[in-house]
């Protein structure tokens, strides 16, 4: 893919410094912010691929950022890159919406590679904070057989797992060789079925069922 477009979010000026100096020529900072107001403002006006978002912001939160964002700009991706490594901040940030969370101790290079999968629609998570996340949706155990999921056709569960997880639609498109439009219509189709809004409730929704 093309080089992805960042926006920082930190409210350490010094430390967003330090970032945008570590990030490699493979990355592209498009804008950056220190509290959510501000954030929100120039994630919408740059509409990157990926917002590197701090957990604890002045006005709010990471996860109130991307509840401002989620349903007006579904492509935008987050990544929570915090000092805290403390289990019920990344599951609040994942349960919002972040596609990974990543301590501040990452290198730059790995970080860098971290922005690059997160834009191609991986999950990325520091090693010992995946577990949290994998213990958190275990706790919900799913029924044997979901009737919601047998009004769906073969394909709409495909791009409604694609979707779930956070690919845009050229992604699901390109993964399932089939055109955007057809995407988008079984995407409308997905949500109609499932009575759910917009891809938020469908990410959570798959999550919950242990469906992604």
């Amino acid at each position: 893919m093309t080089r992805p477009t960042v926006v920082l979010v930190d409210d350490h000026a010094l430390f967003r410094a330090g970032v945008i100096t570590e990030l490699d020529d493979g990355v592209e900072v498009v804008g950056e912010a220190g509290d959510v107001q501000t954030a929100v403002e120039v994630i919408e006006e740059t509409q990157p691929d990926v917002v590197l978002l701090d957990v604890h912001l002045p006005g709010g939160n990471g996860p109130a950022v991307i509840g401002a964002i989620a349903d007006k700009l579904p492509d935008v991706r987050f990544l929570a890159l915090s000092v805290s490594d403390a289990a019920e901040d990344v599951i609040e940030v994942v349960r919002a919406g972040a596609r990974g969370y990543v301590t501040k101790s990452i290198s730059g290079a790995d970080l860098s590679d971290a922005v690059r999968r997160v834009a191609e629609g991986d999950a990325v998570f520091s090693p010992r904070l995946a577990g949290f996340v994998l213990d958190a949706f275990a706790s919900t155990v799913p029924a044997p057989e979901d009737p919601a999921l047998d009004q769906l056709t073969p394909r709409e569960v495909e791009v409604m797992r694609l979707l779930a997880r956070g690919y845009a639609y050229k992604e699901v498109a390109r993964r399932l060789s089939i055109s955007i439009k057809t995407v988008e219509t079984h995407a409308s189709s997905v949500l109609r079925k499932l009575q759910l809004s917009n891809r938020h409730e469908l990410s959570r929704w798959a999550a919950s069922r242990h469906i992604l």
